[in-house]
């Protein structure tokens, strides 16, 4: 069992950068690559990383700017509840 959960994996992959936005293949990564327990190439997990982004109200969507072009939003802590992670 990993000793964190998916909503703290999540909050420790968007406090890791200073903007304190990440976008989701991002938030994937940065887990993945400091807890290798969990692989890219295995979804399960990461269907469970979208359910808790989605659920969770902790967390929010935040568009991209047009000088920031691209897919997919950002994914931020709601300011509020930076201090539960």
């Amino acid at each position: 069992k990993q000793p964190y959960s998916y909503a703290e994996l999540i909050a420790q992959a968007i406090i890791s950068v200073p903007s304190y936005k990440l976008p989701l293949n991002k938030i994937y990564e940065w887990i993945s690559t400091h807890y290798p327990f969990y692989k890219l190439s295995e979804t399960g997990w990461q269907n469970s990383i979208r359910h808790n982004l989605s659920l969770n109200n902790s967390f929010v969507k935040c568009p991209r700017t047009e000088e920031d072009p691209g897919k997919g939003c950002y994914w931020t802590i709601v300011k509020d509840q930076r201090h539960k992670f």
